[in-house]
């Protein structure tokens, strides 16, 4: 962990706390039910910008490298690894998280999942690695690095990172579904802080969730 340097991380932890929170609300208010394809590229766009101003503090404000929120030279190693924790995620825990909501009566994804698949899958494939990337690099890397500098605890951030990407789930899953987050959160954020390599989360993040979502789309044809 490294010393938190204020005005500096304030702001930063700020975006990454409540940026994409936020956009999700907003997103939930003012475009009820399912945005049209332009509308929900301007909110990827949104996305996208909360990054840049993160990286940017990252970068010229707090001037630190990359390696301070885990992107260490390590590429084939980071895929690796990404790719068997995706394979965890796939095959072990998913079935797994099924057992856990039937047998406590929690909704299947089946409502947020057909929003989703209305999209072409060309586009269901850049959301899902812009989101993947822009979650793990957010409240992964950014958040659990800083706040571990501010608390002197990666307990306490890793708790905070787990809490915060459960709510920003909420406007898309609803309420209940969303509780699932909390586990998953918590799954992901444990093989972050054991690995401390955020390449290997957000390989595993994109993965799993091509294999969820856009794999459907693709055998059904669309």
């Amino acid at each position: 962990m490294i010393a938190v340097k204020t005005p500096a991380t304030a702001i930063g932890l700020c975006l990454a706390l409540f940026g994409p929170a936020g956009l999700a609300f907003v997103c939930k208010t003012f475009l009820p039910g399912r945005p049209n394809l332009v509308e929900s590229i301007l909110a990827q766009l949104v996305l996208v910008l909360i990054c840049a101003m993160v990286l940017v503090i990252l970068i010229f404000w707090e001037r630190q490298t990359l390696s301070s929120i885990g992107i260490r030279s390590k590429s084939l190693q980071s895929i690796a690894w990404g790719g068997a924790f995706a394979a965890f995620l796939i095959w072990i825990y998913s079935p797994f998280l099924g057992w856990v909501m039937a047998l406590a009566r929690i909704p299947w994804f089946t409502e947020g999942i057909a929003k989703l698949a209305a999209y072409p899958a060309w586009y269901l494939t850049v959301i899902i690695i812009i989101g993947g990337t822009a979650e793990e690099f957010l409240h992964r890397g950014y958040l659990i690095e800083r706040l571990a500098g501010l608390t002197g605890s990666y307990s306490i951030a890793g708790l905070a990172s787990v809490l915060v990407t459960a709510l920003s789930h909420v406007p898309m899953w609803g309420w209940w579904t969303s509780l699932t987050f909390v586990l998953s959160g918590a799954v992901t954020t444990a093989f972050y802080l054991w690995r401390q390599d955020l390449v290997a989360n957000i390989v595993a993040h994109v993965v799993t969730d091509f294999a969820g979502l856009v794999v459907p789309v693709l055998i059904a044809g669309k």
